[in-house]
């Protein structure tokens, strides 16, 4: 399985939301909040994202709580 890499921040509810489902799911993740790691902000503007969570793995980039886009994390 690839690695799955979530960009959040805190006090952000679909970034809870998001990290919960992976846990729950067994889907093993690495997480970079930018409130402790501003130098991320850049790395994802520089992509288009505008708005957290930001879910890589792969070849695959989305943001935003997307269980449809999670479940095929989980399998």
């Amino acid at each position: 399985m690839a690695k799955v890499t979530i960009y959040s921040r805190n006090n952000c509810m679909q970034c809870k939301m998001t990290k919960r489902f992976l846990t729950e799911h067994h889907v093993d993740f690495v997480e970079h909040n930018i409130n402790e790691d501003p130098q991320y902000v850049d790395y994802l503007k520089d992509r288009g994202f505008q708005s957290l969570p930001v879910i890589e793995t792969g070849d695959t980039q989305f943001s935003g709580f997307r269980p449809d886009k999670l479940q095929k994390l989980a399998i």
